[in-house]
This record gives C-alpha cells, sequence and structure tokens, in this order.
C-alpha cells in the first residue's frame, strides 16, 4: 500500500457560512442553500464558480488493467507488458492502446490521471472506495452486502446537496444496480449512512443475468466460454408514464392524495421533511407526466445515425441515455458499463479486452465526448471513467479456470477525465517502469471525488448531519491538481 496522504486542510469558515453548513441536515433542511453557501465561501477555499453542471460517471466494474489500456510499458519484460501494442494519440507524447484508436484520436478532449491508487484491491471493498470516493473502509463494513453505515456514493451525495433541475432527480444510476453473479449485491452503491432516502435513483433498463458479461448483444461474453448472447437478455427502459386508462381528473385525484399525505406529514415531521417530501413530489410529477422527461429515460426517439454512432449494445445505449439525461437536467449520471463485473479479466484477458470490451467502449465513450461537444455540452459536463481497482503488473494463468492468460487484481489503475473545464492531451501522475505503484503524483479515490464536488461548485464548507447530528464533510481531500 502507498503512503497515505496527509489529511486534507480546510480552508477557514466564517461564523455565518460554519452556521449554513451545520443547517444541513440528514432530511433535507438546507440542502437547497447550496447556491447561497456558493457564494458565503470564503476567498481563497476550494469553492469556485461550477466549472460543470453535470457529471457522468462512466464506472467499468471488474477493474480495467492500466498496462493493456491506458499506462502501457512497451519497455517492460515480455510478462509484464503484455500482448498489446501502443499507438500515438492525436496528442504528441501521449500513447494508448491499440485497440482504442477512436479515443486516440479524441485526445484533445480528455486527460489521464495515471497515479490512482488504493490499499484494497478486492472487488467489493474496491467499489465501495470508487464509488464513495474514500480511501478507508467504514466501521463494520460488509464485503458480502451493502449496510447502513456504508460510506454514501458519490452519487447519493449529489442527489442530497444538488438542487433538482427541471424537477428530475439530481443523480440517476444505469442501466442495472451491481450485482455479482451469486445474486450478492455490492456495496458502495447506496446512500449508506446518510439514509435510504437519499439513494440516487435507480433506473433499471437490463435484466440480471448470471451468466451474461459485456456488452451485449453485439459483444457479450462469459469470461471462461468467450462469446454468449442468453436469449433472455433485454433492454428495456423503465417504465415512467400513467397507465392508459389514467385520464387527467384520476391524476388530479392522486396528486390531491399527495396533498392530504404531505398535510397529515406535517403535524408528525419537521419542516424540513416537508421540503424534501415537496421535492420528491414534484419530481415525481414530473416524471409521471412531462413526456419529453420520459423520452429522456429511452432510445426510441434517437435516430439510426445516432444509435450507429454509439453502438448498437448495452454500452452504447447507456451512455446515450446518459448524455440525454444530463441534457433533461440530471446531475450525475452513474454508468455502470459491465454487469457482473465484466472487467475482471483474470483469464483469456487479451482476446476478451480486444474482441468484446474494447472496440464497444472505444466506440461509445468517443460518441459521448463527439455529441457532447457538438451540443455544445462538453464544457459544462465532467465525464469520468474509472473501475474499482486495476491489474497486476505480471499476466498469471489459472490453469483450472481458463485457457489464457490475464492479469489478477491490484490497486493502481488509471482514471479517465474529460470535459467539465478539464486540461485535454493532459497526463497527470505516473507508475514505475512495471506499473506497479505510483512514481509521481499519488492520487486516492477521496481526491477524484473532490475533483467531481469541485467541478460542480460544492463548496468545501458543505456539511450533512447523520441521526445522532453528527456533522460530515463532503471533501475528505484535495481535487487533484492540474486537472482542470
Amino acid at each position: 500500500m502507498t503512503p497515505r496522504p496527509s489529511a486534507p486542510q480546510h480552508s477557514p469558515v466564517s461564523r455565518r457560512t460554519a452556521l449554513q453548513a451545520g443547517a444541513v441536515g440528514l432530511l433535507g433542511l438546507g440542502m437547497n442553500h447550496l447556491a447561497g453557501l456558493r457564494a458565503l465561501a470564503a476567498p481563497g477555499s476550494a469553492a469556485p464558480a461550477p466549472k460543470a453542471k453535470a457529471v457522468i460517471y462512466i464506472f467499468l466494474s471488474g477493474g480495467l488493467a492500466q498496462h493493456d489500456s491506458f499506462d502501457m510499458k512497451p519497455e517492460a519484460p515480455e510478462g509484464i507488458r503484455g500482448e498489446f501494442n501502443p499507438i500515438a494519440t492525436r496528442t504528441p507524447g501521449i500513447q494508448i492502446c491499440e485497440h482504442l484508436p477512436m479515443l486516440a484520436e479524441r485526445s484533445h478532449l480528455w486527460s489521464l490521471v495515471r497515479s490512482m491508487h488504493h490499499g484494497y484491491p478486492e472487488h467489493s471493498t474496491g467499489h465501495l472506495l470508487m464509488l464513495t470516493g474514500r480511501r478507508e473502509l467504514p466501521r463494520g463494513f460488509d464485503a458480502n452486502r451493502p449496510k447502513p453505515g456504508d460510506w454514501p456514493s458519490i452519487a447519493a451525495i449529489a442527489n442530497a446537496v444538488c438542487p433538482p433541475r427541471n424537477n428530475v432527480p439530481p443523480a440517476v444510476v444505469l442501466p442495472e444496480i451491481l450485482v455479482h453473479r451469486t445474486g450478492r449485491v455490492i456495496p458502495g452503491q447506496f446512500a449508506g449512512e446518510m439514509g435510504p432516502q437519499r439513494d440516487p435513483m435507480f433506473a433499471s433498463y437490463a435484466r440480471f443475468s448470471a451468466t451474461a458479461y459485456g456488452a451485449w448483444p453485439e459483444y457479450g461474453f462469459h469470461h471462461a466460454q468467450g462469446r454468449l448472447n442468453p436469449d433472455d437478455m433485454t433492454f428495456e427502459s423503465p417504465n415512467l408514464s400513467l397507465p392508459e386508462d389514467m385520464d387527467p381528473r384520476r391524476f388530479s385525484r392522486r396528486l390531491d392524495l399527495l396533498d392530504s399525505i404531505g398535510r397529515q406529514a406535517a403535524s408528525l415531521e419537521r419542516a424540513a421533511e416537508n421540503e424534501s417530501f415537496d421535492r420528491y413530489r414534484q419530481r415525481a410529477v414530473s416524471l409521471l407526466s412531462d413526456q419529453k422527461t420520459q423520452a429522456a429515460f429511452g432510445i426510441e426517439g434517437a435516430d439510426a445515425k445516432t444509435l450507429d454512432r454509439y453502438g448498437h449494445n448495452t454500452f452504447g445505449w447507456s451512455l446515450l441515455i446518459a448524455r440525454q439525461l444530463v441534457e433533461a437536467g440530471v446531475t450525475l449520471v452513474q454508468v455502470n458499463l459491465g454487469n457482473n463485473e465484466t472487467w475482471d479479466t483474470h483469464g483469456n484477458a487479451f482476446p476478451h479486452l480486444k474482441d468484446y470490451l474494447f472496440p464497444p467502449t472505444d466506440r461509445a465513450v468517443s460518441a459521448l465526448l463527439d455529441d457532447l461537444h457538438q451540443r455544445g455540452l462538453l464544457d459544462e459536463t465532467l465525464v469520468v471513467m474509472a473501475g474499482e481497482m486495476g491489474r497486476t503488473p505480471k499476466i498469471s494463468l489459472l490453469p483450472n479456470a481458463y485457457d489464457k492468460p490475464g492479469r489478477d487484481h491490484w490497486g493502481t489503475q488509471t482514471v479517465f477525465f474529460a470535459g467539465g473545464g478539464v486540461q485535454g492531451g493532459n497526463v497527470i501522475g505516473s507508475t514505475d517502469k512495471n506499473g506497479a505503484f505510483p512514481d509521481s503524483d499519488p492520487q486516492q479515490p477521496d481526491n477524484m471525488a473532490a475533483s467531481i464536488y469541485q467541478a460542480l461548485g460544492i463548496p468545501r464548507e458543505l456539511a450533512w448531519h447523520d441521526h445522532t447530528n453528527r456533522p460530515h464533510f463532503v471533501y475528505h481531500a484535495d481535487p487533484i491538481p492540474g486537472l482542470m
């Protein structure tokens, strides 16, 4: 494990700002005062005007091998450098994998942080750290299931502190909750100690399968068997519409019922909860009655040319929907590219990356960047792509499980950033000659999370309180220097 960076130093906070921040409670009191907190932030604090209105967090569950993608080591020994060759990108001096040619052409739009590292190279623990943006595990953490005491996910933080726009949820996760092939729900995705009422919206498009991986139906595969696209796999938009027999009068009566429930709740709950209830009511009305909002959650309205650019598979469809949701007003969209820890390439790594994983990822992420750029949204949309960990420098074979070699778990990885104020054509940090440990500018998950919060203009002074009234700051480290 690399040495732990020193604790972040929070900027001085005025008494007035501290009181405002202290008002941000578990049930939503003061959450709509984020703009005021931004204005009150002390001069010189890490709360500048927001660089981004939205974030798309692309999560590669399973762990992408840095050696075979964005931090190649062509001079390393044969048992480390792998089978792929590096290619030049549009930016002189930056090389990436030959099987990511479309992203290579767009290097002026993105930056790499090659020195991301944490000390827990295991799936569940890695998910918890990289989805919550924390460098340590919470007390009582259970790798087998989410617990109420888990850290809140980055998506949950955004859902809680970012004001809703256009009455859509501030944070949406798609196309499915991350579930292990055994049916075990992976921790780190939820609001944890903030309470389930702060969970992001999970928009489910895909049916769980214990055997299918990857970007089906074009690139579905099984880790041991190769190409596999089960007939029962579907990608369907969530049903957000009103029932056909729900006429306007019945809909109005349902809203009246919500009003009645709200009035009853007012006599039992604090004012903060009433405010929160009203926000959820407005979002529910928007989702149920606004056709434009409903359309953003599906691909039915996309033209053939757009679908071709993104790809006719779960990766392409999911990133297209993410762009639509950002355009509709969602602040943070987490896109899980790969169920069942798809990127867990212990074996058959090189054919699976080459044939099933890199082609749809290269196409879909490139289409997303082009689409955002052409629509004038890239400067105000931060795109982040990471997994829960990286892979070992040493290539190995598990003979009882796979025909060909792969790489084991490792704590170091490269994280991809684009848009939202990111300096394109840039590389931050480096690893040693074998790609094992950070060699310069080491970064950890909380630095990544801080960069996301900073891009959204969330002030360092912002805090929330748990059920015991303990304050919790949103930031736990400094943003990555030189990224924005």
